[in-house]
């Protein structure tokens, strides 16, 4: 393993003239839907410690120069290697392998900057490539609730092979507008490009601004807004929608089955209320009214 370093070899692997760049192995846990700075080992000070990693807090998400510490380190050179030029792959976009019951979501995916990546993660590439925009709405439709819960329906254990994957309903490129792609594709460069190790994807996307802010709340606001586009692009109704997400507001307190129960749990916990559910449905009811 002599083209990896440690943590704590980070500092002398950058200041090794022969060694040339490195750049972070990315593991599928550091990230989480469009946050590729999800956790990292920045607290374990070298560590590799459990498999559950510190997230990054808020203050820190707020400040687009940071960046989440890898347990190794690669040569980019190595990258570049695998995927060739990297201005013609300028984000990398994967999903975990490994499902559990403890996640909010069982297929968790997300862009990241072209690092290396460990196998605990799959890459998806578009075949239009990343400077269509187009290639943002399978970000997003992998991203959505309603997709989150048809692969729950396929899915079983706690590896997610691609064989189950491929069989997933995704929308196809053709199945979108340009008003569509304009209304995703602008959503998922706000969601994503909050840093600037994210440039090149949002270069690619057409925009030359700074990163966007990391705003908690309009940040839950666009993600439901993307929820509840693909809700009405899979043809649910409202009370379809209702159950998916809380299938006791449709079939009643005594009913034993449970959808997103721990997305649930854990946003009453901190919110005090399922915010999913009433930014999801407030958004679904404007989309209606428009059409």
């Amino acid at each position: 393993m002599n083209w990896v370093h440690p943590a704590s070899r980070a500092k002398d692997a950058a200041e090794d003239g022969h060694a040339g760049r490195y750049v972070p192995l990315y593991e599928a846990k550091m990230g989480y839907f469009y946050d590729h700075r999800h956790a990292g080992y920045g607290a374990r000070k070298g560590e590799r410690g459990h498999r559950v990693l510190p997230q990054t807090g808020l203050r820190e998400h707020r400040n687009p120069a940071f960046e989440i510490t890898p347990h190794y380190w690669v040569p980019q050179a190595e990258v570049v290697r695998k995927v060739g030029n990297i201005a013609d792959t300028p984000v990398f976009f994967g999903f975990r392998n490994i499902m559990s019951p403890t996640n909010g979501r069982t297929f968790i995916c997300n862009l990241l900057p072209p690092w290396g990546v460990g196998n605990s993660m799959t890459l998806l590439s578009p075949r239009m490539g990343w400077a269509d925009p187009r290639a943002a709405c399978l970000v997003a439709n992998l991203s959505s609730l309603p997709f989150d819960f048809i692969c729950r329906q396929k899915a079983g254990g706690v590896n997610l092979n691609f064989f189950i994957v491929r069989q997933l309903p995704v929308l196809p490129p053709d199945f979108y507008g340009t008003d569509d792609v304009a209304f995703i594709a602008s959503r998922v460069l706000e969601l994503t490009y909050t840093t600037e190790t994210m440039a090149l994807f949002a270069r690619g996307m057409g925009y030359g601004g700074a990163p966007f802010a990391w705003d908690v709340a309009r940040r839950a606001l666009l993600r439901a807004e993307l929820d509840a586009w693909y809700a009405r692009a899979y043809g649910l109704d409202r009370r379809q929608l209702e159950y998916i997400l809380d299938p006791h507001d449709v079939m009643g307190t005594d009913y034993p089955s449970q959808t997103f129960r721990v997305l649930r749990k854990h946003e009453m916990a901190t919110y005090g209320e399922y915010r999913t559910r009433r930014l999801v449905l407030a958004a679904y009811d404007r989309l209606e009214c428009k059409n």
